[in-house]
């Protein structure tokens, strides 16, 4: 019951405070700092899906927050996991470089230690927020000659001297969640600022590689189900050839594939977020779940589009945002292609 009441709180805040902005906020670039400060005071800083990019802010914002609480001590804890956890601070994840993308060991940016502080030089591409958060988890390599096991990882302030935001790039969809090019210029932080020890950074950035994909699993449903509820009001007020087009066979059964999907999707992501709760491996569910509702949900908006016909296609309504939106979501945690070999590699070893 109270699980309910929680996700009714979210549904309603997110009906009444993000959705009725998103458009605006896509429109205009605006990051949306209000309705998160919203979010914060009333303790629901997680997913909604009422925006996609409030969503990926909020996500990204409790990624960095579960390193800290794994691996930050009990000072980092105290001056960032409650900031962050409260929303008076936002979090950034600085891993992938303008050159690597999923393989993570392959980084090129360096972190030298100076007379207790440690120098940061490097590039850092697609960080969500590297603009608007105050606090990064920067990976850096500390140990050239050491592999996957000389990479570490950084809390690094974005006010800090040589934090520089290079570029804010143009998307095609979640606009008003900032993805930027941060270049570190001989970027200095006290050698408190170092992550659990040198050396296990590539661990701490895979750890969270599950709880990633389900999020990201469960914000491509949300944002597949907000194409569904639009579709589904327009197929019941809109009139073809006498009727509403909901009664209509074709359209009828279009909306009864879609509403399975997002059924399914649901389903395996929630599997997956009930084993990690556990604490049982569920890589596997993980990716799968990533992958099938990523791709389902690009599926179900463009379905959503159809079903509206032309004006499908231009601003007035929701269902070309929430395709824009969605489509990146089988990019990022790990493209499609990442998670096929990642599951493919596990039934191999079955």
């Amino acid at each position: 019951m109270e699980h309910d009441e929680i996700r009714e709180a979210v549904r309603r805040y997110a009906r009444e405070q993000l959705a009725p902005h998103a458009a605006r906020w896509d429109r205009d670039k605006e990051f949306p700092r209000e309705a998160l400060k919203g979010l914060a005071a009333m303790g629901l800083y997680g997913i909604a899906a009422g925006d996609c990019a409030t969503a990926t802010i909020v996500m990204v914002n409790n990624l960095a927050a579960g390193i800290i609480h794994g691996y930050g001590s009990d000072d980092q804890k105290r001056r960032y996991l409650r900031p962050l956890a409260k929303g008076e601070m936002l979090g950034a994840f600085a891993l992938t470089e303008p050159q690597v993308g999923s393989d993570a060991s392959a980084i090129s940016t360096r972190a030298e230690r100076k007379d207790g502080h440690y120098i940061l030089n490097g590039v850092k591409q697609f960080i969500t927020s590297g603009k608007n958060a105050d606090i990064a988890v920067v990976f850096a390599v500390t140990d050239k000659g050491a592999g996957k096991k000389g990479i570490s990882a950084f809390l690094v302030p974005t006010k800090a001297p040589g934090y520089v935001v290079a570029r804010i790039e143009d998307k095609t969809g979640q606009r008003a969640s900032d993805t930027a090019q941060i270049a570190l210029e001989n970027c200095k932080v006290t050698a408190d600022h170092l992550l659990a020890q040198e050396g296990v950074g590539y661990r701490i950035a895979l750890a969270n590689l599950e709880s990633g994909r389900i999020n990201v699993a469960a914000q491509a449903t949300g944002v597949a189900r907000a194409a569904l509820e639009a579709a589904l009001a327009y197929a019941k007020e809109r009139k073809s050839m006498g009727k509403p087009l909901i009664e209509h066979q074709a359209i009828n059964f279009r909306l009864a594939d879609m509403a399975t999907q997002i059924e399914a999707a649901r389903q395996l992501y929630l599997h997956a977020a009930r084993l990690r709760s556990e604490g049982k491996p569920c890589i596997r569910e993980a990716s799968m779940a990533k992958l099938f509702a990523s791709e389902m949900a690009e599926k179900v908006c463009s379905d959503a589009i159809q079903i509206h016909g032309g004006y499908g296609y231009v601003a007035d309504f929701p269902v070309e945002r929430l395709w824009r939106d969605v489509r990146v979501t089988q990019i990022y945690e790990g493209a499609s292609d990442i998670q096929r070999m990642v599951i493919g590699r596990t039934l191999q070893q079955e």
